[in-house]
């Protein structure tokens, strides 16, 4: 059997962060085991490829949420990365850390050590902030030394430059840096594309530590089992291959590290009996160590799009077809720029619901494009633009439970998407201001007419009717192995990411999570793994931010 000084099962953002920190020491040892294949594919690697990605199971786990009532009964995509980068590597590239708020009240609900002041410094030494102009970096926040590049959109359109004209005119103001000291307004989004090409946690940190012999990555090595020796976890289970594959085991001298993401940390745990013991003993896992909270607390970001049809411009679906399509390839092939280097989303509009709230508790996103169904994955045959919307932080809470001791059975989730009251609240405000700004005066020009939900929708039941039948995952599934104090009866892992009750194990990955960012996730996991890599080496925590009130 082979053994390690550390094991971490999964090669995605937090996975890739951790094998290149814990390896940097040539006396420690570190294995990964990452269930999906090399990123060799290259639409891994082109922007554009998201659309592919999405979609393709050999680097996607294509997992699905459950029927609800709020999604009227439809199954919601939720795609998870499965190759080295995880979901870093078939994202839609965007990097947004989120507001001090979010994570203070990290803090707040007893978690020492992730206030805003505390890992504002994790985020600065993860990025390498590379802007188009001096006044899109506010230096006190931005960071110029890490391993991920940071860039602007360099791509502008007459769509989009109105779309920002006119979310100026209704009293939204232009952020040059909306991962600076204030996220709200409307900017161009800021991403993690370089010279053309995505940059993942696999690309920025795991590739390059590979080089060092202390450092081994195994692909098609799905975990199925966390071994323990009573109270102790000594080593992983897992599969070469799949399902059909060798059984094989790694031992973990020091400590096993989860970093498999919301989906597959907490369903590892269950089927290796360290879970809610009512539903362990309802499919006939052993009960080795009851931990109710393990894939409760469930969020994600449901967001509903409105389409419009465009005139008097092209948008990006007739660029996508045809002879078109040909010279946007070889204009990729020959400068890494045009259509193939875009991520999904170009514009971001950070606002309230009301004026009278005291945060920015609304996201929406603009992209001169359309898709089918709602869905990113097949452009329409017609000329199109989409704004979509959605709460921030949203109140509803579902849960991620095994079907079956099998490993390899996919897992029931259910996000419950807006379940709680507040969420619809905030949802329909945000719907209303996203046709204000489809309507507004500098956009009338490019505007012909609303294709979904319809201007003829205009109740609050027809927005809610509409939210069902087209609302869809932001792909920021996070928080079922919560982080929490232990009066928390949803306590998981404890404020250095232990998991609670337990020796020698750990889980880095957005399941850790208290609560929602105002953001996307990808930010904040490399940063929470920056974070547990000081933890897990016993080095001192970085400095606290000073910050201004």
């Amino acid at each position: 059997m082979d053994s390690f000084d550390y094991v971490i099962v999964g090669a995605g953002s937090a996975g890739s962060v951790l094998a290149n920190r814990l390896s940097e020491d040539p006396a420690v040892t570190v294995c990964v085991l990452e269930a999906g294949p090399s990123d060799w594919h290259p639409f891994i690697h082109i922007p554009a490829g998201f659309m592919y990605t999405l979609v393709n199971p050999r680097v996607n786990w294509l997992y699905s949420s459950e029927p609800s009532e709020w999604t009227g009964g439809r199954r919601i995509a939720a795609p998870r990365g499965k190759t080295l980068g995880g979901s870093s590597s078939i994202n839609g590239h965007i990097y947004n850390r989120g507001q001090r708020l979010d994570f203070d009240g990290w803090a707040q609900r007893g978690n020492r050590g992730w206030g805003y002041a505390d890992v504002l410094p994790y985020f600065r030494r993860t990025e390498q902030r590379i802007a188009d102009a001096p006044d899109a970096v506010d230096e006190t926040f931005r960071g110029h030394e890490g391993k991920l590049p940071i860039t602007d959109l360099d791509w502008r359109d007459p769509l989009c430059e109105a779309f920002i004209e006119g979310a100026v005119q209704m009293g939204i103001p232009r952020n040059r840096d909306y991962n600076g000291t204030m996220q709200a307004g409307v900017s161009y989004v800021q991403r993690v594309i370089r010279n053309g090409r995505r940059v993942s946690a696999a690309r920025a940190f795991l590739h390059p530590a590979m080089k060092r012999p202390n450092l081994t990555v195994r692909t098609h090595a799905q975990a199925t089992e966390i071994v323990l020796e009573g109270k102790r976890a000594t080593g992983v289970r897992y599969r070469k291959g799949g399902r059909g594959g060798k059984q094989l085991e790694v031992r973990a001298n020091k400590e096993v590290i989860l970093c498999g993401g919301t989906v597959n940390s907490p369903q590892l745990l269950q089927v290796s009996g360290i879970g809610p013991a009512p539903l362990l003993q309802s499919l006939g896992i052993t009960v080795k160590h009851a931990l109710p909270g393990v894939g409760e607390n469930l969020r994600d970001h449901y967001a509903p799009r409105f389409v419009a049809r465009v005139k008097n411009a092209m948008s990006i679906n007739e660029r996508s077809h045809g002879l078109r399509l040909v010279g946007e390839v070889l204009k990729y092939a020959a400068t890494r720029k045009g259509l193939l280097a875009l991520n999904p989303t170009l514009i971001y509009v950070f606002w309230k619901s009301d004026e009278r709230v005291d945060n920015y508790d609304l996201q929406l996103t603009f992209t001169p494009a359309s898709y089918k169904e709602g869905v990113q994955s097949t452009l329409d045959d017609f000329p199109g633009m989409t704004i979509a919307s959605w709460q921030q932080r949203p109140d509803s809470t579902g849960y991620v439970r095994v079907r079956s001791a099998d490993p390899f059975e996919a897992p029931v989730i259910q996000p419950n998407y807006l379940a709680a009251e507040s969420d619809r609240r905030v949802l329909l405000a945000g719907m209303k201001l996203a046709r204000r700004l489809l309507g507004s005066q500098a956009l009338s020009k490019y505007y012909d007419r609303e294709e979904f939900p319809g201007a003829e929708k205009q109740s609050d039941d027809d927005l809610l009717t509409a939210a069902k039948q087209r609302g869809t995952t932001t792909f920021h599934l996070m928080g079922s192995c919560r982080m929490a104090p232990d009066n928390d009866p949803t306590a998981v892992v404890d404020d250095e990411l232990r998991v609670r009750g337990l020796k020698g194990l750990r889980v880095v990955d957005a399941s850790i999570m208290p609560t929602m960012p105002s953001a996307n996730l990808n930010a904040s996991v490399l940063m929470i793994a920056e974070k547990a890599s000081d933890m897990i080496r016993g080095r001192p925590a970085l400095e606290a931010a000073a910050l201004k009130d």
